[in-house]
């Protein structure tokens, strides 16, 4: 069997290897080729080309390299046409991938997408570039299968691979002890996001709301996760200007591990809002973007979600306040904080919440996917 899979991120690296390992384990002799990062490479997959050479992201970074991922699209096609794989896996990145699907289905080449585009967000009608370009779709959110089948597309849910990997953690303990923080005492974490950008709008009045709940809450620790070593000064510098004797603890990486150390977490939007719902953590969301992208995208009313934070969307109501734009400030955030903090009844309903979403969530997602891809080809061949 020969399959083809392009990823175009460390996290589709990620999902990518999961489903290879759950494939090689059924089918012994099968071939990848492809686009792949390290995980993909270690489960098998031959990389036509350096996945770095696809990661680029936001308008202006895709804008200038525009010309060369075309090019560069173009040829993945013109090389998986002549190798005819039995089916092609395009892993998130609907933007690159869903072109080059639609050339190899026209072709007669099975195709499956992994990760829903969030149609039920914004873009709604790229859905039609979903019903002409795969197959099937894997979706990683239970809401998006009806969705998608509704418009026509063929869809399986899969669950969430991050519920696989993630164990929710009652106890901080053993997450303080790896991090060297202290045992005792109340954690608040802050997570002002994972690229430069957010980073440059929320490190400001996520250590402002810190230093107004420390004024309220003594004995409040902190701990603060941060991805790259740009990501790191930037913070210092803030920190350094907003609240120099604050105590905190700056941690490499280890975003997860923060997460589990607290009592509490103040996050942005984003993927750490579903990792804090299932380590099981409560949390409060602040979120700002550029003046000019925020009043583009509710003035032409193009998001169509009636909240930001995804752990509200699969629970279905703002467990986790949120406070976006203009109200992500600390006399907004930080009562809300301290609320969860000190409101123990209200912690222990959101978390019972959370377990409920993480056993809906977790499934084995490489296992299912692997299976439907297998499905899908087996079809075919009767």
């Amino acid at each position: 069997m020969k399959i083809s899979i392009v990823a175009n991120e460390p996290s589709g690296d990620w999902l990518g290897a999961a489903v290879l390992r759950a494939l090689k384990a059924q089918v012994p002799d099968v071939r990848f080729v492809g686009v792949a990062g390290p995980q993909m490479q270690a489960a098998g997959c031959e990389s036509l080309i350096p996945m770095e050479r696809l990661s680029v992201m936001g308008l202006t970074e895709v804008l200038r390299h525009l010309g060369e991922l075309l090019r560069i699209r173009g040829e993945l096609t013109r090389s998986l046409l002549a190798w005819r794989p039995d089916v092609f896996i395009g892993v998130d990145a609907p933007d690159f991938n869903l072109g080059l699907e639609r050339r190899l289905r026209k072709a007669g080449i099975r195709t499956v997408h992994l990760v829903s585009p969030t149609i039920w967000a914004w873009r709604a009608g790229r859905v039609k570039t979903i019903r002409r370009s795969v197959d099937l779709l894997l979706s990683i959110f239970p809401f998006e299968e009806d969705l998608l089948r509704r418009h026509g597309v063929s869809a399986r849910y899969i669950g969430h691979p991050l519920a696989d990997e993630i164990s929710p953690q009652a106890d901080p303990a053993p997450a303080r002890t790896r991090l060297g923080i202290p045992p005792q005492g109340p954690v608040l974490a802050l997570l002002p996001g994972s690229r430069v950008s957010e980073l440059k709008l929320l490190a400001e009045p996520f250590l402002q709301t810190a230093r107004w709940c420390l004024k309220r809450h003594s004995g409040l620790r902190f701990a603060v996760p941060l991805v790259t070593p740009t990501l790191r000064t930037l913070f210092t510098e803030v920190l350094r200007r907003e609240a120099p004797d604050l105590p905190v603890t700056l941690v490499d990486g280890q975003g997860r591990d923060v997460i589990a150390a607290a009592d509490c977490v103040l996050t942005a939007s984003g993927t750490a809002t579903l990792e804090a719902l299932l380590i099981n953590r409560p949390m409060v969301v602040g979120y700002r973007m550029s003046p000019t992208t925020y009043h583009l995208l509710s003035g032409l009313n193009l998001v169509k979600i009636p909240y930001a934070a995804m752990a509200n969307l699969l629970i279905g109501h703002e467990l986790a306040p949120e406070f976006i734009q203009d109200r992500c400030r600390a006399d907004l955030l930080g009562p809300a904080v301290l609320d969860l903090l000190r409101n123990r009844d209200r912690v222990s309903e959101i978390q019972s919440a959370y377990h409920e979403v993480h056993g809906q969530l977790r499934r084995n997602a490489g296992r299912e996917a692997a299976a439907a891809v297998l499905e899908l080809v087996s079809g075919d061949k009767s």
